[in-house]
């Protein structure tokens, strides 16, 4: 967003910079012909007067032009008798016009000499300026000849000034949108963060409430519905957890009547099963309180659980003449689940192994990341899984299936799979 806002600010501005850019350099343009034509016209006018003078002759004449070489333009001057003296431009220099004689009976000078009207040409690109002189010996004309390069001496510099100008018009304006932008976009970027965060289930996370009003206005409003999303969740979970403890009543009552039952053998059985029921009904409230000991999203390093889960079956394994190896990496790896349901899944799939493989079977726990996944394998040297004992009731080794479904259903509740094969079973964990 911030890009767009940028190039949306650039783009503008630049089309205000062109706007006026343009005419300025077709005025820039005029104005620098215009000074050129006018100081070609004083100095014309300066030559025409020395012309003019009765005391020059066409020798001094031809001194003066060439000392005024230096100068901007071409000089070149038409006598009255035709003679041209200095180097005329492309094309010549025109016949002069007539012009009445400005000098007495006497000969004597009453004045200044009389100049003609001023006559500007367009020569390959350049400018000729005409000037007709009244001489002692008739009309002559001087011409003054301004080369494109003369025309428009001075323009580049005032060019370079007006690109300079607009390009720190438009350095000003993408600093000022980036200003902006970031001023509009940050707060936007932070509410959709926090919008990813509610939606994987931190459901402490808040948009900010700064910025401009509408913004500001947003945050709020997903703030509240954070709030009261949290609200609702807090009161089913307790909602639950109270069913829960409801349920022990009568569960106690249904265990007094099985020990009263005169048939041993099958209160036993009865036994067991309220037992398992009681359990459930144990993690279900342990699981509907857990976000207010561990937060909404919960996490624990697989590592250290591993190992520790390891070190308990460790006593066993040695009764029972089996080897458990680990293979773990150093570094902690953080996955998206409490370590205490993390411990229950290894201990379901760890008591299979226990449970369904001869003793002396060795056993294997690896742990390998991802970018995204942490994988705990467990294996065993034992007969194999069979088919269809990932599902809850079905196996054909006298089990439930009941530790292998309860470790799928914490490795989906993680945003991960239980994989299964022959000799091995794989959980693959979200990592935080």
């Amino acid at each position: 967003m911030r890009r767009r806002i940028l190039l949306l600010s650039v783009g503008m501005t630049t089309l205000v910079v062109l706007a006026f850019a343009v005419p300025l350099v077709i005025l820039l343009r005029s104005t620098t012909a215009s000074e050129a034509r006018d100081k070609a016209l004083y100095r014309a006018e300066t030559v025409a007067y020395y012309v003019g003078d009765k005391d020059h002759t066409a020798d001094d004449i031809t001194a003066y032009i060439n000392g005024l070489k230096d100068g901007p333009g071409n000089i070149s001057v038409r006598m009255a008798d035709g003679t041209t003296l200095g180097d005329p431009p492309p094309g010549g220099v025109p016949t002069p016009k007539s012009m009445p004689p400005d000098y007495g009976d006497d000969g004597d000078d009453k004045g200044p000499p009389k100049l003609g009207d001023a006559d500007y040409r367009d020569v390959n690109g350049g400018l000729a300026v005409d000037l007709a002189v009244d001489t002692p010996a008739g009309s002559a004309s001087v011409c003054l000849y301004l080369t494109a390069d003369e025309l428009y001496d001075g323009l580049v510099p005032r060019l370079l000034i007006l690109i300079g100008g607009s390009l720190l018009v438009l350095l000003l304006s993408i600093v000022g949108a980036e200003l902006v932008s970031r001023r509009l976009a940050r707060p936007l970027e932070e509410t959709a963060s926090t919008a990813e965060r509610l939606a994987a289930g931190d459901m402490e996370a808040r948009a900010p409430t700064t910025g401009p009003a509408e913004v500001a206005k947003v945050g709020a409003a997903l703030n509240g519905l954070a709030d009261r999303i949290d609200e609702v969740i807090a009161v089913e979970r307790e909602a639950v957890a109270d069913l829960s403890h409801r349920l022990r009543t009568p569960l106690t009552a249904l265990r007094l009547q099985v020990e009263a039952l005169a048939d041993r053998e099958s209160a036993e059985e009865l036994n067991t099963q309220v037992t398992s029921l009681e359990r459930t009904l144990t993690a279900v409230i342990s699981a509907a309180r857990r976000p207010q000991r561990e937060g909404r999203v919960p996490h624990c390093d697989a590592v250290e659980v591993t190992r520790a889960r390891a070190a308990f079956w460790e006593p066993l394994f040695e009764d029972q003449g089996r080897e458990l190896t680990l293979d773990l990496p150093t570094n902690a790896a953080m996955v998206r689940s409490s370590a205490e349901d993390l411990a229950a899944a290894l201990d379901a799939l760890v008591e299979n192994v226990v449970a369904h493989t001869p003793d002396g079977t060795p056993a294997h726990i690896t742990l390998t990341r991802e970018t995204s996944h942490i994988h705990i394998t467990v294996a065993d040297e034992g007969p194999g899984i069979p088919l269809g004992a990932g599902e809850r009731g079905r196996s054909d080794r006298g089990s439930t299936g009941l530790g292998l479904d309860i470790a799928r259903r914490y490795a989906e509740a993680t945003g991960g799979h239980l994989t299964i094969r022959r000799n091995q079973v794989e959980l693959t964990l979200s990592s935080s």
